[in-house]
């Protein structure tokens, strides 16, 4: 494939064999490479490099690494007066890991504005669950009267978090359910959340561009260092 004058590396069986960033497409998508397949140990080597699945059904495979990355320091999350008062109220209750699957589902099945569609296919459900039952993939629940109100998954490697999506089905779920989980990442020292992509809602929260050669050295750092216990229930603590 090409694009731009410069030929896409259509990947083969060696999981690990993605090629170096600077191949990517000359936009900000940084479209890099095509083909091989969703298993756990690609996942993992892909997103120990900075780069992430992104295709919609009826499409090859598709790998994309940003230049620059959409990327927030955890440490440095901005919350609102009003999402500090949903969670000072304690509206709602989180949890780590207990909904994986639900979580997912949801995020699929959850309106975008401006999407007709979802990416996260059935075949990206399953794949992110097996990587889940591996122990690098995570979900934080805000839970409302014993109901799931609201979630985000993503890939952790290290000391490193990949953001993929979140869903709401109460007001201010979704977000809170972020605050939470980014005020655990910055307990845990975990440098950066990477966000992917440029959303209004997430640069709110104060998400920025970083270059992805910067991303991409801290991205090796981080996934180097030992994971922490996921096993946790964090509490909204915003103070």
């Amino acid at each position: 494939m090409a694009g731009a004058g410069i030929r896409l590396a259509l990947l083969g069986d060696d999981p690990h064999a993605f090629p170096p960033l600077t191949r990517a497409l000359r936009d900000p998508d940084g479209l890099l490479a095509v083909g091989g397949d969703l298993s756990v140990e690609r996942l993992v080597a892909a997103y120990s490099r900075g780069i992430f699945p992104w295709f919609s059904t009826g499409d090859p495979i598709l790998w994309w690494s940003p230049d620059p990355r959409f990327v927030l320091d955890p440490a440095q999350v901005h919350i609102g007066r009003s999402l500090r008062r949903t969670l000072n109220r304690q509206t709602f209750t989180f949890t780590v890991d207990r909904a994986f699957r639900a979580v997912i589902e949801a995020c699929a099945t959850a309106p975008r504005d401006g999407q007709a569609g979802t990416w996260i296919t059935r075949e990206m459900i399953e794949a992110y669950v097996r990587l889940h039952e591996a122990g690098h993939a995570h979900s934080v629940e805000a839970w409302q009267d014993g109901e799931l109100a609201g979630g985000l998954y993503g890939v952790a490697l290290g000391r490193m978090f990949f953001g993929e999506s979140m869903f709401a089905r109460a007001d201010d779920a979704s977000k809170a359910a972020f605050a939470v989980l980014c005020r655990q990442l910055a307990a845990w020292d975990f440098p950066l959340v990477d966000c992917q992509m440029q959303t209004a809602h997430l640069a709110r929260f104060g998400a920025a561009f970083m270059p992805r050669a910067t991303f991409a050295g801290i991205v090796a750092d981080a996934v180097a260092q030992p994971p922490p216990d996921w096993r946790i229930d964090p509490a909204p603590d915003c103070n």
